[in-house]
C-alpha cells in the first residue's frame, strides 16, 4: 500500500488559524471512489480533495472534492487550497501565471500572483445566474429574515456551480450579532436543493468592504468560516444588480469572526462580469497518508 503525500491547509488567511481548513491528497489516481469518500469521512474536515492527473491536455490537474458525506462538483476554498498544493508539491506548474483546474464544474482558470508565503491565488467562479429575487413574507425564508432590516438588494436564489439563497443585511452589526434558526435554514436548503443561506452587509471598516456569513446547512455545516463559492455568487449578484456601483469591479470580504476565524477574501470582477475569488493559503501540516486505496 504505497503512501501518498498529504497536506493540511488553512485557506483564505494570512496566518494559520484564520481561514478554512482543507485536506489534500496528492496523486490519488489509483484511489477508488469509496476510498476517497471513506478518507474524507475519517479526516472529518469540511472538505478533503484529491489531486489527480488531468484527463485533457488543456488542464493542469484534475480535482475531486469530498465533504465527509458526499462528493461535490465545485467549492472555492478547496480549489484555492488544492492549487496551492499543486504548486508547492510540484504536481503542476503555472503557465503564464495561470493554472487550469479540471473538476466536475468544468475547466476553471486559477490566477497565480506572487511567490511562496506572499502567493495569492484566485479562481474564476462558475458563471452564475439569478433564479429568483424577492421573498414571500409568509415563506420560511421570509419568517427567518422577518426581524432583520434588509439592505439595498432583495433576497435572491442564485446558481453557479452551487445553489445558495442570498440576503443583504442593512447593518454590519446586525449581521455579526445574528443568531439564526439553523433548523429553518436546513429545511430551506433541503426544500430548494441548495447549500443554504448566505448573508452579507456592506461595511465602513477600512480593512474590508463587505462582511459575510454563510450557513451551508444543506451539507450539514452550521457555519462556514470562509466560503469561496458563496462569495462568488454574492459578487455576481452585486455586479449584475449594480453594474455602476462602487463594488462592481471588486472588493474585500471579512468572514468567520463569529466562529473564531478571521478570513479575508479578495473579489475581482472583470469587465465581462467574470468573477474571481482569491486570497492566501497557509500550509499547516505536510506528510504522508497510508490508506487502503481500494
Amino acid at each position: 500500500m504505497p503512501a501518498n503525500r498529504y497536506f493540511q491547509l488553512d485557506v483564505f488567511t494570512h496566518r494559520p488559524g484564520g481561514g478554512n481548513p482543507l485536506g489534500v491528497v496528492v496523486g490519488a489516481d489509483d484511489w477508488s471512489d469509496s476510498a476517497m469518500q471513506a478518507f474524507a469521512a475519517w479526516t472529518n474536515i469540511v472538505e478533503t480533495t484529491f489531486l489527480l492527473s488531468p484527463s485533457t491536455p488543456a488542464a493542469s490537474y484534475r480535482l475531486r472534492i469530498f465533504t465527509p458525506t458526499r462528493e461535490i462538483a465545485f467549492a472555492g476554498h478547496p480549489s484555492i487550497g488544492s492549487a496551492h498544493v499543486a504548486l508547492q508539491s510540484g504536481f503542476a506548474g503555472a503557465h503564464d501565471g495561470v493554472l487550469i483546474q479540471e473538476c466536475q464544474a468544468g475547466l476553471l482558470p486559477i490566477r497565480v500572483e506572487g511567490q511562496a508565503s506572499e502567493r495569492r491565488l484566485s479562481i474564476q467562479a462558475p458563471k452564475a445566474s439569478v433564479l429568483k429575487t424577492g421573498v414571500d413574507s409568509r415563506s420560511l425564508l421570509g419568517t427567518t429574515l422577518s426581524k432583520i432590516r434588509l439592505g439595498a438588494l432583495p433576497p435572491a436564489f442564485v446558481e453557479g456551480g452551487r445553489r445558495w439563497w442570498l440576503a443583504e443585511f442593512a447593518e454590519e452589526w446586525a449581521l455579526r450579532a445574528w443568531h439564526p434558526d439553523h433548523a429553518a435554514i436546513k429545511k430551506i436548503a433541503l426544500d430548494s436543493d441548495s447549500l443554504g443561506l448566505c448573508v452579507f452587509a456592506r461595511s465602513s471598516d477600512p480593512g474590508y468592504d463587505i462582511a459575510l456569513r454563510a450557513f451551508p446547512a444543506g451539507v450539514g455545516i452550521v457555519e462556514d468560516p470562509a466560503s469561496g463559492a458563496a462569495n462568488g455568487l454574492v459578487a455576481a449578484y452585486i455586479a449584475a444588480a449594480e453594474p455602476d456601483g462602487p463594488l462592481a469591479r471588486g472588493y474585500t470580504v471579512s468572514q468567520g469572526r463569529e466562529i473564531g476565524h478571521d478570513a479575508r477574501l479578495d473579489i475581482r470582477i472583470d469587465a465581462d462580469a467574470a468573477v474571481w475569488v482569491g486570497g492566501q493559503t497557509q500550509t499547516v501540516i505536510e506528510g504522508e497518508v497510508d490508506w487502503p486505496c481500494r
